[in-house]
């Protein structure tokens, strides 16, 4: 009967037009132009060069990242909550995509000098996208069957790479052939039209099927979310391989952050690239990052989704260790193509993961916990590389090295930590019994 059951939800989840699977990829096809022009290509590297300079750049991009991610923390499980009660995943989603592309147009304003400014334009669009993110995923579970949820997660990944891919196209040329930041900075105003443009068929077109309930006497939305997410904190602990896997995605997302966010810092003060190599480099990333969520999509299917995960990840360990010895800029590009390739199966997967391990009927809500996992993970990572490259290079310095290699020096310290993050995570994620917990829920029904 349980498997009858389950079988029948997903034959619903199933019937999801293609033009509401089509809107829900579009919506990855245009967020993340954000994540490939201002965290991977574009502003992190400006600001951390031009806004602030030298190491402390660093350790205040670190800041920056870290105390959105902590605010996102904080609001997305309460937020998720309430969208499951209240059948408003889309509300919720347009409202943090509208934050998102509001303050990254407003990035255009932000010259070198402007540190205060920088960080909280930057701190606001990042809680939109990462606010966004929650609602998104959480509507995999409209438009996809449990059996589905790889395949549909993993094309979704690749569309949005090419996604990040034609937007740093568009904005390659300006920057490349116009001396100044003036085209640095406009290339903010055109993610934010991107991401604007391809953000509504999601809202035109996709129908969220889940059905809104009739608030007690006496309760707000705002109390229910406190009640309910208090609820999954008690509930979750019977969901040993879901609590199990978020430890491990905790520590193991830790690493990945690190790697997004200070990649073009790494790049240019490590192997002094420009503002136009950076932009290569990016587009080389997304390019196997399209590559490889095609590949860790049909491994998920072919055997499954844990096995799949566990090989992105391994092959994220040894990207890391490779840069480690890179002396060249061809070396980072050949080490960036690895990375983007593993870090696409990391992602679409994970985020997959928390659709099989998680029950039915409560999507958004354990998304939520999982966000809060994820934002938690983003505010220690970031923060942590960030305080170790910049301490670091105080040492060196003081030890007699000149002042760029000192910093040189910091950031390498820092990639280290992104080593073991990222190893500690794949060996908790190992222990996580993926046919157990799967089967435990069935039985549940």
């Amino acid at each position: 009967m349980a498997t009858t059951t389950m079988q029948a939800k997903g034959l619903l989840r199933s019937r999801a037009t293609s033009r509401e699977r089509r809107a829900w990829y579009l919506y990855d096809f245009g967020n993340s132009a954000y994540a490939a022009v201002v965290l991977l290509a574009v502003y992190a590297a400006y600001f951390q060069g031009q806004v602030v300079g030298g190491a402390e750049g660093s350790r205040l991009w670190g800041w920056a990242v870290g105390i959105a991610m902590l605010i996102v923390a904080v609001i997305s499980p309460v937020l998720g909550a309430i969208a499951d009660f209240s059948a408003s995943k889309k509300r919720f989603l347009f409202a943090f995509t509208a934050i998102t592309v509001i303050f990254t147009g407003l990035l255009f304003f932000v010259q070198p000098g402007n540190i205060v400014l920088g960080m909280l334009f930057f701190i606001l669009a990042e809680v939109g996208y990462r606010g966004a993110q929650v609602f998104y995923d959480a509507l995999l579970t409209e438009i996809a069957a449990p059996d589905e949820m790889a395949r549909v997660s993993g094309i979704g990944w690749a569309i949005g790479s090419i996604g990040g891919i034609v937007c740093l196209l568009i904005v390659f040329p300006l920057i490349m052939f116009t001396e100044g930041l003036f085209m640095t900075r406009f290339a903010m105003v055109i993610t934010a039209l991107f991401f604007a443009l391809f953000s509504i068929p999601i809202f035109r077109d996709l129908k969220e099927r889940a059905e809104a309930l009739p608030l007690p006497p006496g309760e707000t939305y705002l109390t229910i979310g406190f009640r309910k997410i208090a609820q999954t904190l008690r509930e979750a602990r019977q969901y040993k391989a879901f609590i199990r896997f978020v430890i491990a995605f905790i520590i193991y997302h830790d690493g990945v952050m690190m790697v997004m966010n200070f990649a073009s810092i790494i790049g240019a003060v490590l192997f002094g690239l420009a503002q136009q190599q950076l932009v290569i480099f990016v587009i080389i990333v997304q390019v196997t990052n399209v590559l490889g969520a095609y590949f860790f999509g049909l491994l998920a299917h072919r055997y499954n989704i844990k096995r799949a995960l566990v090989f992105s990840v391994t092959m994220m360990v040894g990207a890391i260790v490779w840069l480690l010895f890179a002396h060249s800029p061809t070396m980072f590009f050949a080490v960036g193509a690895v990375a983007g390739f593993a870090m696409a199966g990391i992602q679409s997967l994970s985020r997959t993961m928390v659709g099989v391990l998680g029950p039915e009927g409560r999507s958004a809500e354990f998304y939520g916990f999982f966000a809060v996992a994820g934002r938690t993970s983003s505010f220690i990572g970031p923060t942590v590389y960030g305080i170790i490259a910049y301490r670091a290079a105080l040492w060196f310095e003081a030890q007699g090295f000149t002042t760029l290699v000192a910093e040189q020096s910091g950031q390498r310290a820092a990639i280290v930590s992104i080593g073991i993050f990222l190893a500690l995570g794949l060996l908790i994620l190992l222990a996580v019994n993926l046919k157990k917990a799967q089967a435990a829920l069935e039985a549940e029904g």
